[in-house]
């Protein structure tokens, strides 16, 4: 009995030395199989300090000295305070202090603080700061200026096409009120007339009919005026007084004058003829029209204007912000002559066709060299409210993103600086962002850009 228990237990302790053999081996695997995916650089620094037992004798080593608080828990130990050879409870720590080997905790720091080569982090700052100096040699060789801004009250100009126009206020149109044939023409275009001067002799059937009814009423009226009131009686009085108002406020509205009235009784001409006369003195602008020929009322015949006066009529963009008081004044171009003109109306509506606001001057034409129908170029003449800043056309450059800059010269080096752009001043522009007594290049700026660009080229490629 004692024999089979001694055999028993014999049996029982190789198992436990068996089990507990095998458990540490498989604890040492485990360790060293992390070690080993942690990263080549911790293998190679391992092999550099290794004491040339060997891994496994190592691993007999640690069994025979372990304090029993089982391998796991060393390991757990080593990832919190590891001696930065790769394990993972130092990796945390790599990412907000790596030394520089790449970890993505430093890649962060490198974009703020990168040397320049390239990082975005720094291409900001490069672009807000870039500057470049120049040698005197290079100012007066590419002849570059530098005015300090001042602010100053600019007096400017705005261009607008026009085109000179009769002036309707002064014009007249000559048309028959009714129903006519033309039988002769007195003057052609272009003629100079004078009021009451016969313009056409026509023909109409209506006013024959109208003239012959006048010559009845005014005879029937002279008669019944000579018998006297209490003779006819007052019934056959006022007819006869009523029928020749009648007829000859007829002729008048048939545009008949006075005299051609008045000659009827006794004139000997056929009936039906009449002449229209000049009720305007001016120039004859338009006669479209041929002798023989049947024009309808109111169809043109003669269109006469006094060109003493005439129109200049400017069109702007509907957009345009212009306050022009009246009688303003402004500068008419038209071919290689000048003339002043007054602005006496605005339009208040936007032209259909063309889509633009009509200024309408008025400018003395006393030479006659000025006629309807002439393009013109004209310049309203104005002057800011305050005064401002401004610089050349010349001087405004366009920067990497777009947007409109000068360059600035701050203790011999010049820089780009981004500015807002205002009202357009003649050939310069109002600009905001920068404040008075700065020193600005107002010719020359594309010299100063070519530098900076080069310095900077320079400067990524070293």
């Amino acid at each position: 009995m004692n024999q089979f228990w001694k055999k028993h237990m014999n049996k029982q302790i190789k198992l436990i030395t068996l089990a507990a053999l095998f458990c540490g081996i498989t604890t040492i695997t485990t360790a060293t199989f992390a070690n080993v995916q942690s990263s080549e650089k911790t293998e190679k620094h391992v092999e550099e300090k290794d004491d040339g037992h060997g891994h496994e004798a190592k691993n007999e080593h640690e069994e025979e000295k372990d304090d029993g608080h089982g391998h796991e828990g060393k390991n757990e130990h080593e990832e919190e305070k590891d001696d930065g050879h790769g394990h993972e409870g130092k990796n945390e720590h790599e990412e907000e202090k790596d030394d520089g080997h790449g970890h993505e905790g430093k890649n962060e720091h490198e974009e703020e603080k990168d040397d320049g080569h390239g990082h975005e982090g720094k291409n900001e700052h490069e672009e807000e700061g870039a500057g470049v100096k120049l040698s005197k040699e290079q100012l007066n060789l590419a002849e570059i200026n530098i005015t300090v801004l001042e602010p100053q009250a600019m007096a400017y100009s705005i261009y607008a096409q026009g085109e000179i126009k009769a002036n309707d206020y002064t014009s007249y149109l000559v048309s028959p009120r009714v129903d006519s044939v033309i039988l002769k023409r007195h003057v052609a275009l272009g003629d100079h007339v004078e009021i009451n001067q016969p313009l056409v002799t026509l023909f109409s059937e209506s006013m024959a009919e109208a003239q012959a009814s006048y010559r009845l009423a005014d005879s029937e009226w002279k008669r019944v005026q000579k018998l006297g009131r209490k003779a006819v009686g007052d019934k056959r009085f006022i007819e006869a007084q009523t029928d020749f108002e009648a007829d000859l406020g007829r002729l008048y509205a048939f545009g008949l004058s006075a005299d051609a009235i008045t000659s009827l009784a006794t004139n000997t001409k056929k009936l039906g003829q009449y002449t229209l006369n000049a009720e305007t003195s001016g120039a004859v602008l338009s006669d479209n029209f041929r002798q023989g020929q049947r024009i309808e009322s109111g169809g043109t015949l003669f269109d006469l204007a006094d060109e003493g006066t005439l129109w200049v009529e400017a069109r702007l963009a509907p957009s345009m912000e212009l306050d022009l008081p009246k009688n303003s004044k402004a500068q008419v171009n038209v071919g290689n002559n000048t003339y002043i003109a007054t602005v006496t109306q605005k339009a208040h509506t936007i032209d259909p066709v063309t889509r633009t606001r009509i200024i309408r001057l008025q400018v003395q034409n006393d030479g006659h060299t000025l006629h309807p129908g002439l393009f013109a170029d004209i310049y309203f003449a104005l002057e800011t409210d305050k005064k401002v800043l401004t610089v050349p056309e010349e001087a405004l450059m366009r920067g990497s993103d777009g947007d409109w800059m000068v360059f600035v010269e701050e203790n011999g080096e010049f820089k780009g600086v981004e500015v807002e752009l205002g009202r357009q001043l003649g050939k310069s522009r109002e600009i905001h962002g920068l404040p008075a007594g700065t020193k600005v290049v107002t010719k020359g700026a594309f010299y100063v850009a070519a530098e900076i660009a080069k310095g900077s080229f320079d400067a990524h490629n070293h």
